[in-house]
């Protein structure tokens, strides 16, 4: 055969290894508004950036008619691009072949893809489109599952990894996405779920819809299983872009670090005004968080889900910082069991990649209850508690408002190694409420007194002289210093630059047990 021949052989095979499971399919694909699976790497990837490898790869099968299926790529397109000049690995399923469906050779290109990211320190991106393990091929495509599963826990905290799920992803196939640091979800063509709504319906006879059991909706806002969610493909792609731009490349590396867009003396005069006189009256902590930020953005991840409690990427002089903070809009900025969980992964997060931490706190305590209790608060707010305590990046916290109880410690406490502890002048530090500290401590007296009320108002007032200002943590150093709101962005972003070096280590160990 002539170097022609053999020329013109390649460009036919990359040629059809293109069409994945041909056009009639890729068209099906649109009609249910979805991209193709190289249509979506285009998307995420800079232009002309993608190098493909393993394009040639097919399954080994010949059972229930894969002998008479067998497609270059075998169902997922692999390799390396960049994302504003910076390498990226990426993985997209192709559901025009065979669904998508994971088979031997199929995982082992995910598999490879892995173990390439690992040795260079590279983030690594999956585009899920796919009905799971590839029936056909039995235990070995379990084997290909569980390899993958395998990768993404070693792969954990080394290098950053997302999922994003923009089809169905089910059985097996879901845990590679639970196990990776983001997962994104599309409305209305991507769904998550375990076992489908036929098996559902069959067992449990509950009649739901695939978008009921596993839709964005469900796990952007009520499980918690996707932390971003976006309208169609296109969005979805450019938000992964979005955040790659907050996340360093490994976890050797310190985060990357943007020419400074905003004034970092820059003050906020409106942020002296945010704070309403009344203190059961709520107010918008994103809006803080906006006044404070470079140029007032930030990316909010799992924004639907448990908003008691904010966690976002942001800037502070062209430096990434991750930010937890409470929320006064939604159940008073109270800690439940979904919150607590929220933040402690993203806190972790954070500390896994060397990115510092902003708290920003108004936190009333721990929301009471039967269906809290029952359901492991303890061991949820224990989650938090020790994320912060493990954690060794530089850890600054504001306190604006209201810091009540456990609620006060777990949220970034000097006593949990927190660096620098800033409070606004209308702090409040206590083990609870004045209203509630009174009904306990002076309960019998309240009882005998010929005037309940009034005593009751002399107690409360006399309560709140002594723990409704951030002095007296002061005077003990829990507080480093009570500062005023507008100059808050200067300030943090001066402390984040002394603790630019910070040094803090952990006992030798294995690893802790962290209370899951």
């Amino acid at each position: 055969m002539s170097n022609n021949q053999q020329i013109k052989k390649l460009h036919q095979a990359r040629e059809q290894a293109l069409q994945g499971g041909g056009q009639e399919k890729i068209d099906a694909q649109h009609s249910r508004g979805k991209l193709s699976a190289r249509e979506r790497i285009d998307l995420l990837l800079d232009k002309g950036s993608f190098r493909e490898m393993d394009a040639f790869v097919q399954h080994r099968s010949n059972h229930f008619g894969l002998d008479r299926k067998r497609y270059l790529g075998d169902g997922v397109v692999c390799g390396w691009g960049t994302v504003e000049g910076r390498l990226v690995y990426a993985a997209s399923q192709d559901f025009t072949v065979m669904g998508g469906s994971i088979g031997e050779a199929h995982a082992a290109k995910i598999v490879k893809l892995f173990d390439l990211a690992l040795k260079n320190g590279v983030p690594v991106v999956c585009l899920n489109d796919s009905g799971g393990a590839r029936i056909q091929e039995g235990v070995f495509s379990l084997a290909g599952c569980a390899d993958i599963f395998l990768r993404n826990t070693l792969a954990s905290g080394v290098i950053p990894q997302i999922s994003a799920i923009l089809g169905p992803c089910a059985g097996a196939a879901v845990y590679s996405p639970a196990l990776t640091d983001f997962t994104f979800m599309v409305h209305n063509t991507s769904q998550m779920y375990l076992t489908g709504p036929e098996v559902v319906r069959s067992v449990t006879h509950e009649d739901v819809t695939a978008e009921e059991l596993g839709g964005a909706g469900v796990h952007g806002s009520i499980s918690g299983v996707a932390h971003v969610t976006a309208g169609n493909d296109a969005e979805c792609m450019e938000r992964i872009r979005s955040l790659l731009l907050y996340l360093p490349q490994n976890n050797l590396e310190d985060p990357p670090c943007r020419p400074a867009s905003d004034d970092p003396l820059r003050t906020e005069e409106a942020l002296d005004r945010i704070i309403p006189e009344d203190p059961l009256k709520p107010y918008e902590m994103r809006e803080v968080i906006r006044l404070i930020v470079d140029k007032g953005e930030f990316f909010e991840i799992h924004e639907e889900y448990a908003q008691n409690i904010i966690v976002a990427f942001a800037r502070l002089a062209g430096h990434t910082v991750g930010i937890v903070a409470n929320q006064p809009a939604v159940l008073a900025g109270s800690l439940d069991i979904n919150a607590s969980e929220k933040a402690a992964r993203f806190v972790r997060f954070c500390d896994s990649f060397n990115i510092p931490l902003v708290t920003l706190v108004d936190v009333p305590g721990f929301i009471p209850g039967t269906a809290q209790e029952h359901s492991g608060i303890i061991r949820s707010g224990a989650k938090l508690l020790y994320a912060y305590c493990e954690a060794t990046v530089p850890k600054v916290t504001v306190i604006t408002r209201k810091a009540y109880g456990g609620a006060y410690i777990v949220m970034s406490s000097k006593h949990l190694r927190s660096d620098v502890n800033f409070a606004w002048p209308s702090t409040e530090i206590a083990v609870m409420g004045p209203d509630g500290a009174i009904n306990i401590v002076f309960r019998k007296e309240l009882e005998a007194a010929k005037e309940p009320e009034k005593r009751r108002k002399e107690l409360v007032a006399e309560y709140v002289e002594k723990f409704a200002n951030p002095y007296v943590a002061a005077s003990r150093g829990y507080i480093d210093d009570v500062i005023e709101p507008h100059e808050t962005r200067p300030r943090l972003i001066n402390a984040l630059a002394m603790l630019a070096n910070k040094r803090d280590t952990l006992p030798s160990k294995k690893h802790g047990n962290i209370p899951l």
